[in-house]
């Protein structure tokens, strides 16, 4: 058993039901849980002297902004290897596929455990501390396994997801046919990684869910097969859907249905499903999502590299879809930095209520500009980084809050830098979602302080980089 003290904050954001904010306060942690938050009333050095004595650490917090850790849900990691391709750099979606597959069927085991661990370290200084990632390319030996033990290696909060392929080229899908598996093959292996893998236990640090790629790379079998296999083994299920116009064409021409409908003729809605993307769906999607509470993982800086559209964020959120963030693929944003990723979802929303033409209301003109500052608070896109991407995994009773029994998994940024001059003095919280994106100075996960004074303590980071810079070049160039 070990205790840490965060001990006399800036700010705490707790986000809880009342969003809290507590100044001067602190935080009791043991063994992995958040045992008990100490407001300022109580927390001077003299009443709480023996206190001090007893943890194991202190962390000097009064230069800090305190958060709960950030969550993505959503992420293809192994795709950190191919950032930047030039080929691809101003391609939609389909394009940047196809200009892509031929260069991921060169992928290996180290490979993917190199650049899960890259990807990993990239969120955890961003101050993320539970992840999911969506691997579904298996070429020359690759596992899932590989993904876990490398989340597990640098101690972050994991959610594989068992992606698949299993319509090629040949079939009228969209990979080619070299990277396509079986579908037999596919529920068997992911039920072995379930039965292997995944712990349903409170605060557990893994889970396993089935994710059978997109309309366009798998069969309908495959995706009733597979939503039958989740609800017998009681785990999640997830997919993209929806992210840009080729997806609803190709739905539309293949399906002869909107992708809302060949979701819920497949099984693929309610509370244990959770969607990347949704950018176009249309009202009777978003009313069937959100009546089924059906998630979505809201990828903002992808949607804009892909220039797939903008996600109708409040009117989602208000109608009452759960929605978390997701950096998605490292070649398709290119980036993992939560903290930035929930500032891009904040000004994506307003500049959509913007681009909304003039209205009449009460005798007056109201212009798109009027509200969009109002469509998303700093506030807002910090719950959507927390408490949305909790419920979009299904972990809103341990995960999100800076709450007495939930897992110690917190993020502290410091307010003293340069980017945040000028803006902490008057609101620690607001600046951090309004002025640049800074690293996470700790990022505590389960209790566990993994990054320390802006630095990963638990893999070695230069040794990693350079050998992950390696195989990224092997990997493309393999392919020419």
């Amino acid at each position: 058993m070990t205790t840490l003290l965060i001990h006399r904050a800036r700010c705490i954001a707790t986000q809880d039901d009342a969003n809290t904010e507590l100044k001067d306060a602190s935080i009791l942690i043991r063994n992995g849980r958040i045992e008990r938050i100490i407001p300022a009333s109580e927390n001077t050095d003299d009443q709480v002297s023996s206190l001090l004595a007893q943890v194991d650490e202190v962390i000097d917090a009064r230069s800090h902004v305190v958060v709960p850790g950030l969550i993505n849900t959503h992420h293809h990691m192994v795709q950190s290897l191919t950032r930047a391709i030039p080929a691809v750099q101003n391609a939609e979606l389909f394009s940047w596929l196809k200009g892509l597959y031929p260069i991921w069927v060169g992928l290996t085991p180290e490979m993917v455990r190199v650049s899960g661990q890259v990807a990993m370290a990239e969120l955890l200084l961003s101050g993320c501390t539970t992840s999911s990632d969506h691997l579904y390319i298996y070429p020359n030996g690759v596992r899932l396994d590989d993904s876990i033990e490398a989340a597990h290696a640098i101690g972050m909060r994991f959610t594989a997801t068992r992606g698949s392929m299993s319509v090629g080229e040949s079939q009228g899908g969209l990979p080619p046919d070299s990277v396509v598996e079986k579908e037999p093959n596919i529920l068997k292996e992911t039920q072995r990684l379930i039965e292997t893998w995944h712990d349903a236990s409170y605060g557990s640090m893994t889970h396993v869910a089935v994710a059978p790629c997109s309309p366009f790379s798998v069969s309908q079998d495959l995706m009733r097969e597979s939503a039958q296999l989740a609800r017998a083994l009681k785990v999640r299920l997830h997919t993209h859907l929806a992210e840009n116009d080729y997806d609803i064409a190709y739905t539309k021409e293949k399906f002869n249905c909107t992708p809302a409908q060949y979701a819920e003729d497949l099984g693929w809605v309610g509370h244990d499903v959770w969607h990347a993307h949704g950018v176009k769906l249309d009202d009777e999607g978003t009313y069937l999502f959100a009546k089924t509470r059906t998630g979505i993982a809201h990828c903002p800086c992808s949607n804009m590299r892909l220039a797939s559209g903008i996600l109708p964020l409040r009117k989602m959120l208000d109608a009452g879809v759960p929605i978390g963030l997701g950096v998605d693929g490292s070649a398709s944003n290119d980036a993992a930095h939560m903290l930035n990723e929930a500032r891009q979802a904040m000004l994506l929303a307003r500049v959509a209520r913007a681009m909304e033409p003039a209205r009449i209301e009460d005798g007056r003109t109201v212009y798109g500009c009027d509200r969009g500052p109002a469509e998303m608070t700093p506030r807002d896109a910090l719950r959507l980084a927390t408490r949305g991407g909790a419920q979009v995994l299904g972990r809103a009773h341990e995960l999100g809050q800076i709450k007495p029994g939930y897992c110690a998994d917190i993020a502290m940024y410091r307010t003293d830098t340069l980017s945040m001059a000028g803006g902490a003095v008057h609101d620690p919280v607001g600046a951090l979602l309004l002025c640049a994106s800074d690293k996470a100075d700790y990022t505590i996960v389960n209790g566990r302080v993994v990054v320390r004074k802006g630095e990963i303590g638990t893999v070695d980071m230069g040794p990693l980089v350079e050998r992950h810079n390696q195989l990224a070049l092997q990997l493309a160039q393999g392919a020419r």
